[in-house]
């Protein structure tokens, strides 16, 4: 049986949708355009890096990362975010929303910086050190996933909580866009500048010693975003459900969301006690309470969100490898090195302009209409039938004249990885578990999903490989193709699909409704009752 909703989060529950909603989207969203950007601007600059450092003279082809350098600059930044997901969103629910947000923020700011200063003697000293200092870009990035969600899930009303989350979400198909559009930008403007033959006609002369500027601009830029929105974080108060259902300082809470909402509310000290002496409202993480009660949840959010990055970061950081099986980015020979880099972001960028982009926002109009269970089960639903549809006729889509058909359907497994679960995989666990343990579940939701991209990343460098070992990248073994790894991520996808029935439905409920504490002890709903809609 429910009790009464402390007045201070109901006024949020039904506030009507104010300015600070949107302040609050952009402060939180900045951080994960800049997420997005630290990410992935890597994938844009990998062969250069290649180039510059493991050129051998006398190469009928350029210089390429070997596998265990280019698994590391890849997979390093997801290892730092991995481990910033779990202790942030930890320490999230310990310290407080915003005293860890702050953190988080010029840890990714100076890892940044840091990244493009990297230095050695060798390639191997340039190369170590840069995956030092992306190791913890990435943990700082890691803090970013459950605090920014927490934060705006806790913000949020109810109504249009999941469009909000979604919004700070969208972001990243923002910082996706900016990687390729800056790298563009630096690399045409170098290209202009110093002028190059490709490879095939002189080695030696095709990396120009200024292309080793090009790589260290394209990662630094990613701190100007971040650096731009530290004020306005720190000005953020903390959210009320944390000051009152977990700080326990009801006065707090309800003066600091007198001034946000710009209405009088009581502060109810006495209920915010009674809340916290509550049995139900006391268990903690590793309690079989918690187990009942959102074991499942859990298991559901940690699931489909590490089978989603399989599938999606394989492909995001590895299109480059695609683009030029299917010919849309030259023979590398035929190209100098700042050119190379022009191709790769120019192609990223396309495919996050008419398809990342645009999938991010259909999911923030839709969320909150159709439902997170809906978007979600549609995504994996259509990733999987355009995953087969790219494999089993592989063939097919690698001659000249069909190539366009490739890029299309290509884009529409992005479209709905976007307008499905990449979006929900994330607005979910903020929505589900209580206030205590929300930003420890999240990062744990989070982790789970980074650790799915470190499959992705990992395993395709040496999946995507040709069968016949006379085609294969430099270094590398014989793998099973792309059109194999393509088949194995359509099966990723069919399971993503499978275990988002374990995902309950939030639309329209409140965050106490969702994690039951506003129910009495011993009332519990089951999982089918939970992912009713409400009418």
């Amino acid at each position: 049986m429910a009790k009464d909703q402390l007045q201070v989060l109901n006024a949020l529950d039904v506030a009507k949708t104010q300015w600070y909603h949107f302040t609050a989207i952009v402060i939180a969203g900045m951080g994960f355009f800049t997420d997005a950007y630290d990410l992935f601007c890597i994938s844009l600059v990998t062969k250069l890096l290649g180039r510059i450092y493991y050129h051998h003279a006398g190469d009928a082809k350029p210089g390429t990362l070997p596998p265990n350098v280019s698994a590391a600059v890849n997979g390093v930044a997801f290892c730092g975010t991995l481990a910033g997901q779990l202790f942030f969103g930890w320490l999230g629910d310990k310290m407080g929303r915003k005293k860890v947000y702050g953190m988080t923020l010029m840890l990714m700011v100076i890892c940044s910086i840091a990244s493009g200063l990297s230095f050695g003697k060798t390639a191997n000293g340039v190369i170590a050190t840069l995956c030092f200092f992306r190791f913890w870009l990435g943990f700082g990035i890691g803090g970013d996933y459950p605090l920014s969600a927490t934060i705006m899930s806790e913000y949020a009303n109810k109504k249009t909580r999941g469009a909000f989350i979604a919004a700070v979400f969208a972001m990243q198909g923002f910082g996706i866009l900016a990687g390729g559009i800056v790298a563009i930008i630096v690399s045409a403007s170098f290209k202009e500048k110093f002028w190059a033959p490709a490879y095939q006609f002189n080695p030696v002369k095709s990396t120009v010693p200024e292309a080793d500027y090009v790589w260290r601009i394209i990662l630094m830029f990613g701190a100007v975003p971040a650096a731009l929105t530290y004020y306005w974080r720190m000005k953020m108060p903390e959210t009320a459900r944390y000051t009152a259902l977990v700080a326990r300082n009801a006065k707090q809470a309800a003066a600091d969301m007198s001034k946000v909402l710009q209405v009088e509310l009581d502060a109810e000290q006495e209920k915010v006690e009674k809340l916290a002496a509550e049995e139900g409202n006391t268990f903690g993480l590793f309690s079989k309470k918690f187990l009942r009660r959102h074991g499942l949840h859990l298991l559901g959010t940690t699931t489909t969100w590490f089978l989603l990055d399989i599938a999606f970061y394989s492909q995001n950081l590895f299109q480059k490898d695609i683009f030029s099986a299917i010919g849309w980015i030259p023979d590398a020979k035929t190209m100098n090195a700042i050119e190379e880099v022009y191709r790769i972001a120019r192609a990223q960028t396309l495919i996050a302009l008419c398809s990342t982009v645009p999938g991010y926002w259909f999911t923030v109009a839709l969320i909150d209409k159709i439902g997170r269970f809906a978007i979600q089960l549609m995504g994996f639903f259509f990733m999987t039938v355009f995953m087969f549809a790219l494999a089993i006729p592989y063939k097919h889509w690698t001659h000249k004249d069909n190539r366009i058909g490739f890029v299309i359907m290509y884009s529409l497994t992005f479209f709905f990885a976007n307008f499905g679960p990449n979006a929900t995989t994330f607005v979910v666990p903020a929505e589900i578990f209580p206030a205590r343990l929300r930003s420890t579940c999240h990062g744990i939701s989070a982790a789970a999903g980074k650790a799915g991209a470190i499959v992705g990343a990992f395993g395709f460098l040496y999946a995507a490989q040709n069968q016949d070992p006379t085609k294969t990248d430099k270094g590398y073994p014989p793998g099973i193709g792309v059109r194999n790894a393509l088949i194995v991520l359509g099966c990723v996808n069919f399971l993503g699909l499978l275990f988002t029935f374990l995902v309950p439905e939030s639309k329209g409920k409140s965050l106490e409704e969702m994690s039951q504490e506003n129910e009495e002890d011993g009332s519990t709903e089951t999982g089918r009752e939970m992912r009713a809609a409400p009418v």
